[in-house]
């Protein structure tokens, strides 16, 4: 049974009382002192960086995930930088990814000299689409880069078909999906290279910090070396054997996570099932209280997939309602609830759009779904009353705009 809209309030854009006093972010760190005290006996022990912390959050994180191999690094970006030099991306090669995704998804491909090449989205779930990439593969093409949006992997048998049957590497940017299944396999297990994010919004956090997950060992070892300035051997294998040379045997960055990061992550890792067990709770809430609300379309879920819900994004349908996205959007913001929107394409910002050409039109899919999108506050450190502030907030803000359509079709029917 569908719930109407409450009785119409005057909107605090429009100078009526907000829903909340404070604003409401749309995702957060939960730290407690468990969490602390992690750090403290870190910054109290003799390894600061490149120590057994790292090791030791490295071993766990890839037992959570069921792959064989983690490899840390400094943040989700070096991550995924490190996850195409791993595998061999360079100048004149292509990698087909989606254009509905944060930019370092397809910026990690530009460091390596070659070219993202766009696939668009399927309407159901804002994944990439495989019938799509089928038609993007040339025989410049050397990866496959899916993006679990919002949380939800992408239909990864049919990508790791293609890549099969092509010779090519698939890279999970895995960034939103920590926690997450596919057809009962834990994301993180399934593709070739799994990158994971720490960043404060993500289900686990380390301030800044990521991951690559693998179950190939060549992988995971060009991995450390690239992370380590291209160097054979890391400063605690040389302490542990008293050796004193070094060699460097490629180019690599400095993108290694500190031992401090690494304890904070260990702490979190601990409370991983609880964080996703609530982030589903507020999805379930979210989706029970907007599935009939005029103008708003949740987000879907597929049956053999478990999302770990980074986000929650919602549709706005303008055709329901006499306001198009912005407006709801500048009117929730205003109730104090910290909507964002997740994301401009990236073939439509100005450097893509410069270089590469690209121009609106291109990836309709996608850039419907852009003009649609608002993510709700989600995060696992969310109380009962702020999801409850959030549904007041949408369920306000929709039947005004609701009221206001209704309004002015009676207006047209005494004027008829």
């Amino acid at each position: 049974m569908c719930a109407t809209p409450p009785s119409q309030e005057l909107l605090a854009i429009d100078g009526g009382i907000p829903v909340r006093k404070a604003l409401l972010p749309y995702g957060r760190q939960s730290i407690d002192e468990d969490d602390i005290q992690a750090v403290v006996e870190v910054l109290r022990s003799a390894w600061l960086t490149g120590g057994p912390t790292a090791d030791e959050f490295e071993q766990a994180f890839a037992s959570r995930v069921s792959a064989k191999y983690a490899v840390s690094f400094s943040s989700g970006t070096a991550a995924l930088h490190g996850a195409v030099f791993a595998a061999g991306l360079k100048r004149g090669d292509e990698a087909v990814t989606s254009p509905l995704t944060f930019v370092a998804t397809a910026n990690c491909v530009l460091y390596q000299g070659a070219k993202p090449v766009f696939a668009d989205v399927s309407c159901e779930t804002l994944n990439i689409d495989p019938e799509i990439v089928a038609a993007k593969i040339t025989p410049k093409t050397r990866v496959i880069l899916p993006v679990a949006y919002a949380g939800h992997p992408a239909d990864l048998d049919a990508l790791l078909d293609l890549a099969d049957k092509n010779g090519l590497t698939v890279i999970e940017d895995a960034c939103h999906a920590l926690g997450a299944e596919y057809r009962g396999r834990r994301t993180g297990s399934i593709s070739h290279m799994s990158v994971f994010s720490f960043h404060p919004v993500k289900h686990i956090a380390t301030g800044e910090g990521g991951m690559v997950t693998t179950d190939r060992a060549d992988f995971a070892e060009s991995l450390r070396r690239f992370r380590n300035h291209g160097l054979s051997t890391d400063a605690r294998q040389r302490n542990a054997s008293g050796a004193w040379q070094y060699e460097m045997v490629l180019l690599g960055f400095n993108y290694r996570l500190t031992d401090v990061a690494c304890a904070l992550g260990l702490s979190q890792l601990k409370k991983l099932d609880a964080n996703l067990a609530r982030r589903a709770e507020i999805a379930a809430r979210y989706t029970a209280a907007f599935r009939c609300l005029p103008g708003i379309v949740p987000p879907s879920q597929r049956d053999d997939v478990k999302s770990a819900w980074h986000l929650y994004p919602i549709r706005v349908d303008a055709g329901m309602l006499r306001a198009d996205r912005g407006q709801v959007l500048r009117a929730l913001r205003s109730e104090n609830i910290g909507v964002n929107v997740h994301y401009l394409p990236v073939h439509l910002h100005r450097y893509y759009r410069e270089r590469f050409g690209y121009k609106a039109g291109e990836y309709p899919v996608a850039e419907r779904a852009y003009e649609q999108l608002i993510s709700l506050p989600m995060f696992h450190g969310m109380s009962e009353q702020d999801v409850e502030d959030v549904i007041s907030a949408v369920r306000k803000v929709v039947a005004h705009y609701s009221r206001d359509i209704r309004g002015e079709m009676a207006g047209r029917s005494d004027r008829s």
